[in-house]
């Protein structure tokens, strides 16, 4: 090992960057990321995931050391295989949303409502399109939802596109709230100042890592802070336009392994200058 990228952090997406629509994750995906991992980089896995559903993308990967950002930045672990569960939790961020998620289901009086429980699953107003969330999910009441804080709160309205989805949120008005909206009508509630970056710029402190040696990967609009955030912001090939704008390079889609060839070039050539 010749530990070329050491003191580097790469910040990588999952879904859209890592794995495809399909939950599939290329053999030269997974090769990129071994191989930068042995050059002595750290990868940190920075997802809109639930713990729950992080957990299998990381053995996936093979990484059983480092940390993970899990909820959009709510919460961050710190992988362990000494620890029963195989990680132990660093951060947490919670809060109370149940006044904005009341002024959504004003607007949105089908919409489904969930809150992540941490490392088990959700608790939910109904169920879900299939596939759409990992873990155990206890439908409960509203107002059950919000008995005590919540670190994450997924709002679903599958009768609406993205688009009308969108203006929605944006005619209710979120105030105290960090809030992403996804590529179908899905909104991620988050407590206020809380996204992947501020989780990441927290781990990059820990790992007294250069500001400027930081790469992130992603292809989503809860992405975009982070990719400002790293000092080289890497947007995948099928990102959205406003994506794409803010970040320093856009490499090939997620079917075309955009993420390896940005892997693959950062070992070969060392971390590009900010």
């Amino acid at each position: 090992m010749s530990g070329g990228l050491q003191g580097v952090l790469v910040a990588l997406d999952v879904d859209g960057t890592v794995v495809d629509l399909d939950e599939s994750m290329s053999d030269r995906v997974r090769e990129a990321v071994h191989r930068v991992v042995a050059e002595g980089a750290h990868v940190v896995i920075a997802t809109g995931r639930s713990l729950h559903g992080t957990l299998p993308i990381l053995q996936r990967l093979g990484l059983r050391s480092g940390f993970a950002v899990c909820s959009n930045g709510a919460v961050t672990v710190e992988l362990d295989p000494d620890e029963p569960e195989g990680y132990r939790v660093v951060s947490l961020h919670t809060f109370d949303p149940s006044g904005v998620a009341e002024a959504l289901r004003e607007h949105l009086p089908t919409g489904l409502f969930a809150v992540e429980v941490l490392g088990k699953g959700f608790k939910l107003t109904a169920p879900f399109p299939d596939g759409e969330l990992t873990g155990e999910m206890d439908v409960v009441p509203f107002a059950e939802l919000f008995d005590e804080p919540v670190m994450r709160v997924v709002v679903r309205s599958p009768e609406h596109t993205s688009a009308e989805f969108s203006r929605l949120v944006e005619q209710v008005g979120l105030h105290g709230v960090a809030y992403s909206v996804g590529w179908t009508a899905w909104l991620d509630l988050a407590p206020d100042g809380v996204t992947k970056a501020s989780a990441l710029e927290d781990v990059r402190m820990r790992l007294d890592v250069a500001a400027t040696s930081t790469v992130a990967v992603g292809d989503g609009r809860n992405d975009v802070e982070m990719l400002r955030w790293a000092g080289r912001g890497v947007a995948m090939g099928n990102a959205p336009a406003e994506v794409q704008a803010v970040a320093d390079a856009v490499t090939a889609t997620v079917d075309d392994d955009g993420l390896a060839l940005v892997l693959e070039d950062l070992v070969d050539a060392g971390l590009p200058a900010a």
